[in-house]
């Protein structure tokens, strides 16, 4: 399957599937769990207490939010690949945050769940794979979207997150 196409997502989403390079879902899913594992276990004696701001996310509000938004990603590519005809919600990310246990949790568990869930989503997507369930299109956050673009956001969603991180976090 071919990148997603304009028209298979909204707007939004663009800078997202920008980070993501090659043709495939697959191989974007499957490509960056390495990398990943290796940018949250480079994180072991980081405080994820940490803001480089007032008002802005600690780093392990960032690691959860990408938690989230994967788990509700992956649903969303579940219900529009089985058919679902239903428009999905949105979600605020900033109550999650707010709502989150990110400063009551350890490096050693978020890093366990965060790749955990990414290997759960290459599952999914596996089950997915057949050319007419991962083109289908649906409703997510009020835009239309594919399974297949879902995907490529969820990989370029981490992405966006860790070069923030890298970049205002840690400044590396």
């Amino acid at each position: 399957m071919a990148r997603p196409k304009e028209g298979e997502y909204g707007a939004f989403y663009q800078g997202y599937i920008d980070q993501v390079s090659g043709e495939d879902v697959m191989s974007a899913l499957e490509e960056s769990l390495l990398p990943l594992e290796v940018f949250l276990r480079s994180l072991e004696n980081t405080d994820l207490s940490y803001s480089y701001a007032p008002g802005k996310w600690t780093i392990g509000q960032l690691l959860q939010h990408m938690i989230d938004t994967e788990r509700i990603f992956a649903y969303r590519a579940l219900c529009i690949g089985r058919g679902e005809k239903q428009p999905l919600p949105g979600f605020d990310e900033n109550t999650y945050a707010d709502e989150a246990p990110a400063t009551k949790r350890k490096l050693k568990g978020i890093t366990k769940e965060m790749l955990t869930l990414r290997k759960s989503s290459i599952i999914l997507f596996r089950s997915l794979k057949k050319e007419k369930v991962i083109s289908r299109i649906g409703t997510a956050s009020e835009k239309t979207i594919s399974v297949n673009a879902i995907g490529f956001i969820m990989v370029g969603h981490v992405l966006h997150h860790i070069n923030i991180i890298k970049e205002r976090y840690l400044k590396v």
